[in-house]
This record gives C-alpha cells, sequence and structure tokens, in this order.
C-alpha cells in the first residue's frame, strides 16, 4: 500500500530525467527486506518448490547477462534493476500479501493511484499544463512529467484492468457499482494518454476479463461502456481531431507512419541485427544505446522531442527499443528470453487454471480477473514498451500480485483471521 501511494508524488524532473532512482525504489528495497525478515521470523519456507522456480527462473539469463556487459557498473546496475523488477520484488509481494483480502486491498489501491493520476491528466488537457503532443501542451501525463509519457497510462491502464476485475467479482453491489464507475470514468485518462500500445493492452485484457466472466455480464458490461463513449465523445466533445487521428495511426505501419513509428521500427530492427551478433547470451545489460547507431539505419531520428507540464523542451535521446521482448533479446540473448518469457507463461498458465477452477465458485473471481488481466496487459504492452522510468516499480508489484494468485497456496484458501 505504502509503495503503491509514494508514486502518487510527484517525480523530481533530475530523476527522471537521468533514470536514476526513486523514493518508490528505495520502499521497494525495504519491502524486500521486510519480506526476508518476515521468513526468518516465522521460521517457514517461504516459496514453494514451483514458486521457486517460476520466479528464479529469470535470474540466469539476467546474470549472464551481466557478466557480459560492456563495463561492470553497467552489468551492476542492470543486474540490480532487473532483479528488483521482475524477482526480488514480486517475490515479496507473493509472500507479505496473506489472503485475498489483502490482495483486493492492494487492488483498489491501484485503482485509487489511477484515479489520481487520471484526475491529474484531465486536468493537464483541459487546462493546457500537459506534456506536449503535436505542438501543443495537452497529453495527459500525471506526475510523470513529459520525460515518462507512459507512466500515467500505465498506471490508469492498471487502474481500467482492476476496477473491472472487481466490478465482476462476487463483492456486494454498491462495490461492484463503485468498480464499475471507477473503470468508466478511468477510460478518459487513458485517452488524454495518447499512448496506443496502452489502448491497445487494455482493450485485449479487458476483453479477455469479461468472456472469463460469462457471455451476459459481457454484454452488459459493453453496454455501459458503449453508453459512455457515446456520453464523452458526443455530449462532451472528448474525441478530438488529435485523439481520432492517433486512434487512425494504429494502423498505419507502413502507409505514411508518423516519425514515431519509424523510429520505433528502426530501433526494432537494431534489436535484432544485435541479436544476430550474439544470439545466445546478447549484447549484454545495459548495452543497447552503446550498440544502436552501429546497427541503426539511418530512418533513425538523432531523438523525440520533449517538453511542456513544467519542463523546458529537449531532445530526449532514444535508449531503447521500446519493445520488451526485443530488447531482452538483444541484450540477454536467447537465454534471458526464454527464461524470462518462461516464467511469465508459467505464471499465465498457472493462473487461468486457478481461475477456471474458481469461476462457478463464490469467492476468487474477482482476484483471479485481476492477475490474469493485469499479466495479460503486460504480455501485449510489452510489444509496444519496455520497463524505464519512475513508473517501472509498480510493474513489480503488479508482477507479485499474478505471481500470488498463479504460485500461492493461499489464493485458493480461506481468508486470515485478523
Amino acid at each position: 500500500m505504502l509503495l503503491v501511494g509514494l508514486l502518487a508524488l510527484p517525480v523530481p524532473s533530475s530523476g527522471a530525467e537521468s533514470g536514476g532512482g526513486t523514493i518508490a525504489d528505495a520502499a521497494s528495497g525495504l519491502v524486500v527486506l521486510w519480506c526476508v525478515a518476515h521468513a526468518v521470523r516465522t521460521a517457514r519456507r517461504p516459496l514453494t518448490r514451483t514458486a521457486a522456480v517460476v520466479l528464479g527462473l529469470p535470474v540466469l539469463g539476467i546474470a549472464v547477462a551481466a557478466v557480459g556487459a560492456g563495463t561492470a557498473s553497467a552489468g551492476a546496475t542492470g543486474l540490480v534493476r532487473y532483479l528488483q523488477i521482475f524477482v526480488l520484488v514480486p517475490t515479496a509481494v507473493l509472500v507479505l500479501v496473506r489472503d485475498r483480502r489483502d490482495f483486493r486491498l492492494v487492488a483498489w489501491s491501484l485503482v485509487g493511484l489511477a484515479l489520481w493520476q487520471g484526475s491529474l491528466g484531465v486536468y493537464q488537457y483541459v487546462t493546457g499544463t500537459g506534456a506536449s503532443y503535436m505542438g501543443s501542451d495537452i497529453r495527459a501525463v500525471g506526475t510523470f512529467g513529459p520525460s515518462d509519457v507512459m507512466g500515467m497510462a500505465t498506471i490508469v491502464s492498471y487502474g481500467v484492468v482492476c476496477a473491472l476485475a472487481l466490478a465482476l467479482g462476487p463483492a456486494a453491489l454498491k462495490q461492484r457499482r463503485a468498480a464499475a464507475i471507477c473503470a468508466l470514468l478511468l477510460i478518459v485518462p487513458l485517452a488524454l494518454s495518447f499512448s496506443r500500445g496502452a489502448w491497445i493492452a487494455t482493450a485485449v485484457a479487458c476483453g479477455a476479463q469479461l468472456a472469463f466472466a460469462g457471455v451476459r455480464r459481457a454484454l452488459r458490461v459493453l453496454a455501459a461502456t458503449a453508453a459512455a463513449a457515446v456520453v464523452l465523445v458526443g455530449g462532451f466533445g472528448i474525441g478530438t481531431a488529435m485523439l481520432q487521428e492517433r486512434i487512425t495511426s494504429i494502423t498505419q505501419v507502413t502507409d505514411a507512419p508518423d516519425q514515431s513509428v519509424t523510429d520505433r521500427y528502426t530501433m526494432w530492427a537494431a534489436a535484432v541485427d544485435m541479436w544476430r551478433d550474439k544470439p545466445l547470451t546478447g549484447v549484454g545489460l545495459k548495452a543497447f544505446p552503446d550498440h544502436r547507431d552501429s546497427h541503426a539505419s539511418l530512418a533513425l531520428s538523432s531523438g523525440s522531442d520533449t517538453g511542456g507540464a513544467g519542463a523546458e523542451f529537449r531532445r530526449q535521446p532514444l535508449l531503447s527499443p521500446h519493445n520488451m521482448y526485443l530488447l531482452v533479446l538483444s541484450e540477454q540473448g536467447l537465454l534471458g528470453l526464454c527464461a524470462l518469457v518462461g516464467s511469465w507463461l508459467a505464471c499465465l498458465v498457472l493462473g487461468l487454471r486457478r481461475l477456471v477452477q474458481v469461476r462457478g465458485g463464490p469467492a476468487g473471481l474477482d482476484c483471479g480477473l485481476v492477475a490474469c488481466g493485469l499479466l495479460m496487459w503486460l504480455l501485449v504492452d510489452f510489444a509496444y514498451a519496455d520497463i524505464g522510468g519512475p513508473s517501472t516499480v509498480l510493474t513489480a508489484v503488479v508482477l507479485g500480485l499474478v505471481a500470488w494468485w498463479a504460485l500461492s497456496r493461499r489464493a485458493l484458501a480461506g481468508e486470515v483471521p485478523r
């Protein structure tokens, strides 16, 4: 809860631009230490064998890639960051979440954070104080600023997925209605983030949640969403020419793509070319920027223009392929990609199996929908984005919720007496 709440605080522009640690990153370290102390105090094995294997699988590729990094400092920095996001914090969340009540509390905290960041984003759009987008300071970015334009979009997407799952669960009618209202409200800042990858990932995740919840519920939710869209677009005018153009640009891959699309595909090609040089272990952690220019074509621009939201205009260098799979493939090779994606797919299979088990029961459906929906969102979004920025630590918390549902015995047990 505290770790999630810290992401509501404004991010210092110096820390965001330099890629340094934040208060939330420091808090995540304390969470890991508390988990270790809890395990020692209880004198119990915190993980099952299956959980240890699934969560520990990415360590193999990360460690090998750290050894192959260009410098010792880059290897150490990359090792700590990857272990933090994909191993240590998810494990700590799995151990510290006691039951479904705790799980729902974290899910509601994600919804609350999304509402806070989303409300700031809508204010930025209305008042013209957001990040720069096509010459106007209207892009909703919340507290993250123009250097992390995906931060608010990611958090709001998590909020939509969690709120929809809670609305479809077995809770009291008032709680389900509140969750449904939250999900509908969060659609507005998600749209105003102008993040195509977040839109696609949210649509896929929510569609999967509705399919698992049943046809009748799915039709009711779709009807409510359509009605809300008509009111927002027709009544309040949300759906400007810029937003419509952004939606249309999703399909413009080869037909007059904008420069951001050209840069993205150029960096994707560069990442694949790096992997061909070292197919098994990759070029090393944090090494993509060092090898980018020697593998990228001339179509790649020097960087992206950022500004607005209280920050001065600056040229931000393109230091990653904006595709998590290709980033891992280029820096960690097939070994790292198979280990990391294999861990995620194992959680997805185990989580979906448990979701099927509780589908007809009175309890646990909302938790299963939250976990599986969040993981599906990540798997889709990672095709358009990678880790980086102050909001990244929340990805670790989300993976912890996914791991708890898929791997913890307590996910299918009763509530722990308080």
